[in-house]
């Protein structure tokens, strides 16, 4: 008899249990979707290996921007689903272009970027040590020197030399480089 009471009793107050349950639920799903497991240094550590769209040389972390701020929640909803932050970062440039990474992804043309200063430093370098021993050796050859107490020119022996001897210089120079 007291099961029956018992029973009868549950049968009432299930539904209100139920619904109890299912509003305590409904309250709470919210609360735990806020707490992500993606903090804002991990969005700003991705976030800091981009630029902003619209600014120039202004990475993605520090810029103000709405733009800079949607992609900001863009990278978080990306590693919220699961992606590494090499794999978000790959997104972006497949979507937007290698600009917004400011160097190549290709490790070949990473590599070719950071040597070509260096190598046309070298050749310049070395155009320049060539120019200069040319210029010298040539200087030598001529076989007069300036002197600068007299203002004139004077050949190795001591003999002046005339404006006749280097206008004749200056012409057979100048054919010789047509």
């Amino acid at each position: 008899m007291k099961w029956q009471i018992i029973c009868r009793g549950a049968s009432r107050s299930a539904p209100t249990i139920v619904l109890t349950i299912l509003v305590a639920l409904v309250l709470v799903l919210p609360a735990l979707a806020q707490d992500s497991t993606v903090s804002d240094d991990d969005v700003n550590a991705v976030a800091g290996r981009l630029y902003c769209p619209v600014c120039e040389n202004i990475p993605l972390d520090a810029c103000g921007t709405a733009a800079c701020a949607e992609w900001r929640d863009e990278i978080r909803v990306q590693l919220e689903q699961g992606r590494t932050p090499q794999q978000v970062v790959e997104r972006f440039v497949a979507q937007f272009g290698e600009a917004v990474v400011g160097s190549p992804q290709d490790p070949t043309l990473s590599t070719l970027s950071l040597l070509t200063p260096f190598l046309i430093g070298g050749v310049g370098l070395i155009v320049g040590v060539i120019t200069f021993l040319r210029w010298r050796s040539g200087a030598q050859n001529d076989h007069f020197a300036f002197d600068a107490l007299h203002s004139t020119a004077v050949t190795y022996n001591g003999q002046p030399r005339s404006d006749d001897d280097y206008r004749a210089r200056i012409e057979r120079d100048l054919l010789e480089r047509r």
